[in-house]
């Protein structure tokens, strides 16, 4: 189908974005690396007034250091998120995930922040955001706000962002010499996960002494795995071990029943990818 007609600007600065999106109202809408926004245009499940293309910020696709985090610019693409060796040495799991995104064409179309922003509950790197404690910089027209990813996700496809607001940072804490692993269930290739777990893994003499877990499709948003987190903790790196923390990976969920999987089914896969996840991140 052919989208309904739109006026399309495409502003130099972040300021000019703001201001862009004030003038258009609540119809307005964002468009970064169009991934998500292009299909619903084109079958008319949207007809905003105004797109406001981001795809003029070079400053928003910039990936570097500050300090202990790793600050990753909204606009910057899944594949150059995934290669970029500062995300490869210091925050590994972002980079296994963001492989798993669809297939080539969309990884180098896609942003970072565009599929954050656009917050499906079944996404690869909502549960990565949240185990990792991410922190978003959101740009309105009182200056910029960080929000941190436990309050980012709010429900189905609905963030922190407010109206005329743009989320132009996405932030990392280091993880350093920290084991990770990212497993995807899916029925075929480059689809939406049924479930997803994203685990990261601090060890010390055979011992676990840190441990972040999130999962995706559990909720209306991705999930922390806190009782799978705190089970972990303290004890030795062995598949016993594992496979008994994996058993509280249900917990604090609400699984949804959809064509794809029941909720029990999908927990189920919950426990399972919990257990292989952090397997595979304890090597």
């Amino acid at each position: 189908m052919i989208p309904a007609k739109f006026d399309y600007v495409r502003p130099s600065t972040v300021e000019e974005a703001v201001s862009a999106l004030q003038q258009g109202g609540e119809d307005a809408k964002v468009l970064a690396g169009g991934q998500s926004l292009l299909p619903v245009l084109r079958l008319r499940l949207a007809a905003p007034s105004l797109v406001v293309d981001l795809g003029g910020l070079a400053e928003l696709r910039q990936i570097g250091e500050d300090g202990d985090m790793i600050a990753i610019g909204a606009m910057a693409a899944h594949h150059d998120v995934m290669r970029n060796e500062l995300v490869q040495r210091h925050v590994a799991l972002l980079g296994q995930a963001t492989e798993t995104v669809a297939d080539r064409q969309v990884r180098h179309r896609g942003t970072l922040g565009g599929a954050l922003a656009h917050a499906d509950p079944a996404g690869d790197l909502g549960p990565v955001a949240l185990a990792l404690d991410a922190e978003f910089v959101i740009a309105g027209s009182g200056g910029s706000r960080t929000v941190p990813a436990s309050e980012f996700f709010v429900d189905y496809f609905t963030t922190a962002i407010g109206e005329n607001e743009i989320l132009t940072q996405v932030r990392f804490p280091k993880y350093t010499g920290w084991g990770s692993h990212y497993e995807k269930f899916n029925r075929t290739a480059q689809a939406w996960s049924m479930v997803a777990v994203a685990a990261a893994l601090k060890i010390d003499g055979g011992t676990i002494s840190e441990a972040r877990v999130g999962l995706a499709n559990m909720s209306s948003t991705p999930v922390r795995a806190t009782g799978v987190e705190q089970a972990l903790v303290g004890q030795a790196a062995t598949a016993d071990a594992v496979r008994a923390a994996a058993e509280h990976a249900t917990e604090g969920t609400d699984a949804p029943s959809d064509a794809d999987a029941a909720a029990d089914y999908r927990e189920h896969l919950a426990r399972v990818l919990t257990g292989r996840a952090v397997l595979a991140a304890a090597g």
